[in-house]
């Protein structure tokens, strides 16, 4: 028997708790790595269809196929800002705000309740 399992109860192995712990970080470490590189992907994008956006404009002859071709890269850019905006913002982001605000306005329907009781 090792030293470090002799002083904990029989029946209770932490290392698996730990190994979940580990992979949920790992997972969680991958989500991120890949978020950042679409971003870079989005932001390296967006910088490329501007960039063609502003030489089509400058074009003295505006084409059937120009006027296509802009409506196209402008579609592109509000889809990548959606994308970018989106990989900034999370529901996750709104879970703590969202539950005080449940929690206090239901504090506060509570009191009006009883402060109506207490009036009426």
């Amino acid at each position: 028997m090792k030293p470090s399992q002799q002083s904990q109860p029989p029946g209770e192995n932490p290392e698996p708790d730990l190994e979940q712990e580990i992979e949920e970080v790992e997972r969680s470490l991958l989500s991120l790595r890949e978020r950042y590189e679409q971003l870079k992907r989005d932001r390296q994008q967006k910088a490329q269809l501007q960039q063609r956006q502003e030489q089509l404009k400058r074009h003295k002859s505006q084409t059937p196929e120009i006027k296509a071709e802009l409506r196209q890269i402008k579609q592109q850019l509000e889809m990548l800002e959606i994308n970018l905006e989106s990989q900034l913002f999370s529901w996750r982001s709104l879970k703590k705000p969202f539950w005080q605000a449940v929690r206090f306005g239901g504090m506060g329907v509570i009191i009006g309740w009883i402060l109506k009781s207490y009036a009426g």
